[in-house]
């Protein structure tokens, strides 16, 4: 059985609790609504998704909306989060680390918003590797951007939270990868206020 990292045990418990209880209600689904319809505007037909990291399943009810033939699946760490967004029935949510998720299949999308950010630096190799080798054709990656690697104390916590080039790194790490589209979202936005996170969408080229 592998031993959990420092982070992972972070989300799994209390705290990971308190997050999921925070982040809920019906304006960030509308937000997120409008985040995806311009973030997978240059997508063909999405028939799979697969999101590493779903938490209570604000992105996930987004999707379902905005894709309602897409099969919607997830991975989250955290019981409550999982058992939640489970009990929404509108995707099939996997428990565990997204580590530990069995690349038994793939998805047409693979999708992070705001989970790379919270992995230590020596993990992230992992995490891509499970984006890519779980994608069949497109990677979605929202999270904060910073031209270099930068940590940032979160809600009093240290190394729990770093901006850096999560995308760039995917790109110069697989090189049938390409950038499709990109786009910033901000947190003063009128009529859909999100977090100040940049977006990418890659695709797998021949």
């Amino acid at each position: 059985m592998r031993e959990l990292s420092e982070q992972e045990q972070f989300w799994q418990g209390d705290f990971g609790n308190q997050y999921a209880g925070r982040n809920q209600g019906q304006p960030l689904i509308a937000a997120n609504l409008a985040f995806f319809a311009k973030a997978l505007a240059r997508t063909s037909r999405l028939d799979s998704v697969l999101e590493l990291g779903t938490n209570t399943g604000n992105n996930l009810r987004a999707l379902r909306q905005l894709l309602p033939g897409c099969a919607l699946h997830g991975v989250e760490i955290n019981a409550q989060a999982q058992a939640y967004v489970q009990a929404l029935e509108i995707a099939e949510v996997w428990h565990g680390s997204l580590f530990d998720y069995p690349q038994q299949r793939t998805f047409d999308l693979t999708l992070s918003k705001g989970v790379l950010i919270h992995l230590a630096p020596e993990l992230l190799p992992a995490a891509y590797a499970q984006l890519y080798a779980l994608s069949q054709r497109y990677i979605l990656i929202c999270e904060y951007y910073n031209p270099t690697p930068v940590e940032v104390s979160y809600r009093g916590n240290l190394g729990k939270l770093s901006k850096r080039d999560f995308a760039g790194e995917m790109l110069d790490r697989y090189s049938d990868l390409q950038l499709l589209d990109y786009g910033f979202s901000y947190h003063r936005d009128h009529l859909f206020p999100v977090d100040d996170i940049n977006w990418f969408l890659l695709e797998k080229r021949p």
